[in-house]
């Protein structure tokens, strides 16, 4: 019942599986056939059953069709059995033609087989001969190439890559070998700037080391063209009867010596002219320039050259440390910074680009700052005014020298200025030396001369003019001493080597007369200045050299106008300009008389204070030795001798004389106060206890040989008795004691016309008490006679009016 419920609805199912299966790939077989199986139990036995009716089915049409067409494949057989022995005797027949045609053909096949070779052959070599000359100017360039690169000619090797890249490469770009030329040029170009650059380097090098014989060259061609020129204006001068410098060491002569001398000097090295291309070989820079332009890498190459290029500016720049030392340490440093910017300047004009003006101007500035740096640092140690002048000199023709390359230095003239100072500096150091050596070898004495001869060379040193004194017979003096023409021809020379520095610095004749006379006025204001008053301070001077060093210093007073007139010779500057500086001799040998006064007087004092000194009172004595004391009277002689040696004070002019007469008269009224003072110190020394009448009287012994030198006129010109006052103190204080008039000065104590009027209370009250303890000590019985019992009462009276008198005026005041 199942079976027959299941049939209808299977048998469907079953033909659709069959149809698939007949009409899809048997790839996709296996979905269909697994339905099978998961449909129904038992239904694959119904498929199976299926398929079994279906195979059937076909097996009963392909007979039907075998039987359909059986008789005319029977027939078709037949046909061909009967075709075989046919083609059987045309094989036979085939066989032998071509037997007999191959046996034909095989001397044919041979020779034309020769004659493929051949036209193969002949087309093979027609194309390598084309390809051959395509080949052969390429493999020409190349060798070319290398036969440049091998005689170091890059640049011209560089010109060959191109042509090679642009014209020929192209044409043989499919060969091997063309491919490893185009591989190799790379490396070919960076061998040539690499080779190029050391070139340039092996160059940058040999120029710093040369760089001084460069500039030496450059800095002699400059100074011949400047002697040139010079020597050229001196001749014109000298043949229009003009003169630079007027004096005594430039004669016309010379000067034709020295333009003939240099004439022969430039017609000697006219052919001896080096350039600096005749120095150096540029040719590293050229060629190393057109490299990297034709490279297209100029630009680097102008950094590395500029960036190397200033490290050596740096190094040139950098001074040795001794080179203050000598003139050659200078002359190497500005040869070697000559020679770098002789090279740059070169360098400049003959390429485009490599160095331009503003980077020299940069280069220039930066350089001239730093030389102005180590000139001013190095200069500062020199202290030899020769050495300092030759660095002068040879700043003048570094100047000179980079000016005439088109640098600026004007910056170096004002650095000459400064160093001018300087070496005034170590001229004016020098000049003390010598000035001292002057002072030290003067004898301090009137100069002798015993012949026409003797007085016409020194007249002809010094300005020396004296009509009574050329009236006088030979043997005869100068008032001044030997220092004095000395000192004038040093102050000459002082000028000559001022000049020296002022020349080539490009000044007017107006600053130069300025810079002469500023530089004369430190050396007469401050160096001689200093030395004279130095040598009056010193100890071994006495009063006789004094006296001299006053006679002197008038007569180089005296002198200083015609050093004036010496300066204006030299420049061509009239004194009577508005803004020319006047000499100050005047006032420094003024200066100088006064400090010799001056110490004329404390010499003198000091002297008296000797003689004071020697003195050796009996302060007790009783009586009088009835004449002065022997140190006094020595003392009193000296003063004479001394006061006669200011009679040859100089007195050839009005003022001299009066000037002579004031410093004699001061110093005698110093010397009689200087005297009373200490004899007034002497008596009323603290150290002195007593004082006896007898000591009073010697005293006034004394005090009398003093009035009488001073009445005596020891130096004309003194009114009345002026220089007795000087002892009025002591005369009325000795008359006070001596006469014992103390009722008069009680009494008249305090009145403008009092006998005692210079008598001080406290004076008198100080010896009183030294001469009443006297009287106490030695009277020690004489208390007992009425007379020494009131003289003692009376000096104790007076003792006590005194103190009072003391006392009144200490609060008065």
């Amino acid at each position: 019942m199942a079976e027959i419920g299941e049939g209808p609805g299977t048998v469907p199912e079953h033909e659709r599986i069959l149809q698939e299966i007949q009409s899809t790939d048997t790839a996709c077989v296996g979905p269909t056939l697994r339905s099978v199986y998961d449909d129904q139990p038992n239904a694959h036995k119904k498929f199976m059953e299926k398929l079994d009716a279906c195979i059937r089915n076909h097996d009963k049409e392909i007979e039907k069709m075998c039987n359909f067409h059986h008789q005319g494949f029977v027939d078709a057989i037949t046909e061909l059995l009967k075709v075989r022995t046919d083609a059987e005797k045309l094989k036979v027949q085939v066989t032998d033609t071509n037997r007999r045609f191959q046996d034909a053909g095989k001397e044919v096949i041979v020779q034309t087989e020769d004659i493929i070779r051949c036209r193969i052959q002949q087309r093979n070599i027609t194309t390598v001969v084309e390809k051959l000359q395509l080949c052969l100017p390429v493999l020409e360039m190349y060798s070319k190439l290398k036969e440049q690169m091998s005689t170091k000619r890059y640049y011209s090797a560089l010109k060959t890559m191109e042509q090679l890249e642009n014209v020929y490469f192209p044409r043989v770009s499919q060969y091997r070998f063309c491919q490893l030329m185009i591989e190799n040029l790379p490396k070919l170009r960076e061998d040539i700037k690499e080779i190029s650059m050391s070139d340039l380097k092996d160059f940058l090098e040999s120029i710093r080391k040369h760089s001084d014989k460069i500039g030496e060259t450059a800095m002699k061609q400059a100074q011949q063209q400047k002697i040139f020129t010079v020597t050229l204006q001196k001749q014109n001068n000298v043949k229009f009867g003009k003169t630079m410098y007027i004096n005594d060491r430039i004669p016309e002569e010379r000067n034709e010596i020295v333009l003939k001398h240099a004439f022969e000097e430039e017609d000697e090295n006219e052919e001896e002219v080096l350039t600096v291309q005749d120095l150096v070989d540029f040719s590293p820079v050229y060629q190393c320039l057109h490299i990297y332009s034709v490279l297209g890498d100029e630009e680097t190459f102008e950094n590395y050259y500029r960036k190397q290029r200033k490290k050596q500016a740096r190094l040139v720049l950098q001074p040795q440390s001794n080179m203050h030392e000598t003139v050659d340490g200078y002359r190497r440093y500005f040869t070697q910074i000559v020679g770098f910017f002789v090279v740059e300047d070169h360098i400049l004009h003959v390429t485009q680009g490599l160095v331009t003006r503003a980077y020299t101007d940069e280069l220039w500035n930066m350089a001239l700052s730093k030389i102005i740096a180590v000139l001013r640092a190095h200069s500062s140690y020199c202290t030899d005014p020769d050495l300092v002048l030759e660095l002068k000199n040879l700043i003048v023709i570094f100047a000179d020298t980079l000016q005439g390359y088109g640098f600026p230095v004007n910056r170096l003239f004002d650095l000459l200025f400064e160093i001018r100072d300087q070496y005034n500096e170590t001229l004016l150091k020098k000049w003390a030396g010598v000035f001292r050596d002057i002072f030290e070898e003067d004898n301090y004495s009137p100069i002798p001369i015993v012949s026409e001869e003797e007085y016409r060379a020194i007249i002809s040193k010094f300005p020396f003019q004296d009509p009574d004194l050329e009236k006088q017979p030979f043997p005869k003096k100068l008032p001044m001493s030997q220092s004095v023409p000395h000192i004038y021809i040093q102050v000459k020379e002082f000028i000559y080597a001022s000049l020296k520095f002022s020349e080539s610095l490009h000044r007017s004749s107006t600053e130069i007369d300025d810079m002469l006379r500023k530089s004369t006025n430190l050396l007469l204001t401050r160096t001689l200045s200093s030395c004279l008053l130095n040598l009056i301070k010193k100890p071994h001077i006495g009063l006789t050299e004094l006296v001299q060093i006053i006679i002197n210093t008038t007569h180089l007073e005296q002198a200083c106008k015609y050093l004036e007139d010496f300066i204006t010779n030299i420049t061509n500057i009239s004194q009577e300009t508005v803004h020319t500086t006047r000499l100050y001799g005047l006032s420094t040998f003024k200066d100088a008389r006064h400090a010799a006064e001056g110490e004329i007087y404390t010499k003198l004092n000091q002297k008296i204070d000797e003689f004071v000194q020697l003195a050796d009172y009996d302060w007790t004595m009783s009586e009088p030795d009835g004449r002065a004391s022997g140190y006094l009277m020595d003392l009193i002689n000296f003063l004479r001798s001394i006061f006669q040696v200011f009679t040859h004070l100089p007195t050839n002019s009005s003022d001299h004389a009066a000037m002579s007469g004031k410093v004699a008269q001061t110093a005698c009224m110093s010397a009689c106060q200087h005297l009373s003072t200490s004899l007034m110190q002497m008596l009323l020394d603290s150290e002195l206890k007593q004082i006896s009448m007898g000591a009073v009287q010697q005293f006034n012994l004394d005090v009398i040989q003093c009035e009488l030198f001073a009445s005596s006129e020891p130096v004309p010109g003194f009114q009345g008795d002026t220089l007795q006052l000087a002892f009025i103190d002591l005369r009325q204080l000795l008359d006070l004691f001596m006469v014992w008039d103390w009722s008069t000065y009680l009494a008249d104590y305090g009145q403008p016309a009092s006998k005692y009027l210079r008598v001080n209370p406290n004076t008198a009250l100080t010896l009183l008490e030294k001469m009443k303890d006297t009287s106490k000590k030695n009277n020690i019985f004489a208390q007992f006679r009425k007379n020494d019992r009131d003289k003692q009462k009376l000096i104790e009276t007076v003792v006590k009016q005194l103190r009072s008198l003391v006392n009144g005026m200490s609060q008065h005041t």
